[in-house]
């Protein structure tokens, strides 16, 4: 088995002019490696290129130039190895509305000319939540299970690559939390990787164990999660005052603002100045503490801070 699940190399892809629109090119030259057996984050805004780089891997749309490889298949010299290595579950919800969810798993199988020795579509309704409604029309499942049918039309022909385009996008708590559950089944148990796309950068934080950021089509930046919280160095002192309380002049380094609920906050840099000093200073301004808590940087504060000032294309 190849070390690297996905090898992408000088990947480009320009979309032709057309009477609408001028060409655009959605992807410059990116280079992105993505390990085997890992849950790998793909984060960027809106147009950053995500879904034409899936779209590239899923074979659905011809890239511009560059080297993709899938489990190992060059996308070039082993089309259908390199397709049959990869499922994805799209961000839309297309679905014939006359099919069952037996019957569209069956049809997807056969489409990936998985036998109907080897098919496993009741193990796959089992995982997905939908062996009760095996026998019902597509059209008379709610959103949520429908999108669990995405799930299982991508795992049909038992792929060592999982793409999730934002997979929990207007789902409710209780669907987000049965996906995410699935999910790390098929990493743990079978190894799968899997890529994901997401705007719920929480997710991203609690389940990747790496990620990569792209902006205007070129990759920012890749490296464990644990690793971008670190980029961030500000963080936050939280008290809650014993009665009327004002912080008075504070030293450089220490800003804060007041929250809604009338908890004040205290932003510094924890390279230059430890949680005691900020204390210290607080205590000095007569502030009576009747809480006080401190809050880490998330990754929603790196995304904001690796793509507000990237440039476009």
């Amino acid at each position: 088995m190849p070390d690297q699940a996905i090898e992408i190399e000088g990947l480009k892809k320009t979309y032709r002019p057309s009477a609408k629109a001028p060409a655009k090119t959605a992807l410059h030259g990116v280079d992105l490696q993505i390990p085997r057996g890992s849950i790998f984050g793909l984060l960027g805004p809106n147009g950053a290129g995500k879904s034409t780089m899936i779209n590239i891997l899923a074979g659905l749309v011809v890239k511009s130039a560059g080297t993709v490889r899938i489990w190992g298949f060059d996308q070039d010299v082993n089309p259908r190895q390199s397709r049959a290595a990869i499922g994805v579950m799209p961000q839309e919800l297309v679905l014939d509305p006359f099919f069952t969810p037996r019957g569209a798993l069956e049809v997807q199988a056969g489409l990936y000319g998985v036998p109907r020795a080897q098919r496993r579509t009741d193990e796959i309704l089992d995982l997905i939540g939908l062996a009760d409604k095996a026998d019902a029309y597509a059209r008379s499942l709610s959103g949520g299970m429908r999108r669990r049918l995405l799930l299982g039309k991508a795992l049909v022909h038992s792929p060592q690559i999982l793409v999730l385009d934002e997979p929990t996008a207007g789902v409710d708590i209780e669907l987000r939390n049965m996906l995410w559950a699935n999910i790390r089944k098929l990493n743990e148990e079978r190894g799968m990787t899997i890529i994901l796309t997401t705007h719920y950068l929480e997710e991203a934080e609690e389940m990747c164990d790496e990620i990569a950021i792209i902006n205007h089509g070129r990759l920012i930046t890749r490296d464990t999660t644990a690793n971008l919280l670190q980029r961030i160095t500000g963080k936050s002192m939280i008290v809650v005052p014993d009665g009327n309380a004002t912080p008075g002049d504070l030293p450089p380094g220490i800003t804060f603002e007041t929250r809604p609920d009338g908890a004040l906050a205290f932003h510094y840099d924890q390279r230059t100045m430890t949680a005691g000093q900020v204390l210290d200073h607080i205590r000095d301004a007569n502030i009576r503490i009747a809480d006080v808590r401190t809050e880490e940087v998330d990754l929603e504060q790196v995304f904001l801070a690796l793509t507000s000032d990237t440039p476009a294309a």
